[in-house]
């Protein structure tokens, strides 16, 4: 059986919250998805664009779920193909309506289908997966800085204090065309999944976030964000905790 637990904060500077996500709230449902996403422009074009791309996606799965096979590869498509779809209807709007010219949106999605989680990422939200005592991060940040760190050129340490640390350098939305990272993971017994934006990630260190989701995992996401804001707040803030019970 699968628990999850969500929390999103406007954070202490801000004056929109531009982060959506949707869980879904059946243990026993069929598909069970979760999808956050972290959006950006002028405006209130980062909120539409991150609540448009929740939605697609989700009824994009939602929709093809009971005619899609459920091996690994088709599994994989399907999410891959809803964040196609997702960034093909935030592209459109954007087109649309000059208010929202150059709008976009960071895209995560995980789908929990027979002890496996299946992902979709763009951008620089994060989806990490803790095991016993260990945590991992399961996706890699579409930055500017990430792509310095893979080349050697910083290391990760400075990473985390770079002045660019937010440009992006892969988004859902802001092209005709989109290719997101996609991948299968385990999902055992007690695995906890935590989806989150970087409002989260860029106010509170790794052990933390380890730690305060082993403890408690049902009051985390409201532990994280009063602990985000308490560090700062600079930024919306927004977490789901996912367990296999």
């Amino acid at each position: 059986m699968i628990k999850a637990y969500a929390k999103s904060d406007v954070g202490k500077v801000r004056e929109l919250n531009e982060d959506s996500y949707y869980i879904t709230q059946d243990p026993l449902a069929k598909v069970q998805l979760f999808i956050l996403a972290d959006g950006m422009g002028g405006y209130n074009g980062g909120e539409i664009a991150s609540k448009t791309a929740v939605l697609s996606a989700k009824n994009y799965i939602e929709n093809n779920f009971e005619n899609t096979q459920k091996d690994k590869e088709s599994l994989i498509q399907l999410v891959a193909s809803s964040m196609e779809y997702a960034n093909m209807v935030v592209y459109e709007k954007s087109i649309e309506d000059k208010n929202l010219e150059g709008m976009g949106t960071t895209l995560e999605i995980c789908l929990i289908y027979n002890n496996r989680v299946f992902i979709g990422h763009v951008g620089d939200s994060r989806i990490y997966r803790i095991r016993k005592d260990f945590i991992r991060k399961l996706t890699q940040d579409h930055s500017y800085v990430q792509k310095l760190v893979q080349e050697g050129t910083i290391t990760k340490e400075e990473a985390e204090h770079h002045p660019k640390k937010n440009m992006l350098m892969k988004a859902l939305g802001c092209n005709a065309f989109v290719e997101p990272d996609v991948m299968v993971k385990g999902f055992q017994k007690e695995d906890i999944l935590v989806i989150c934006s970087d409002g989260l990630t860029n106010m509170v260190n790794i052990e933390d976030i380890n730690k305060i989701v082993k403890e408690n995992f049902e009051f985390a996401p409201k532990e994280l964000v009063d602990l985000a804001n308490q560090n700062g707040g600079v930024d919306n803030i927004t977490i789901i905790t996912i367990k296999n019970l």
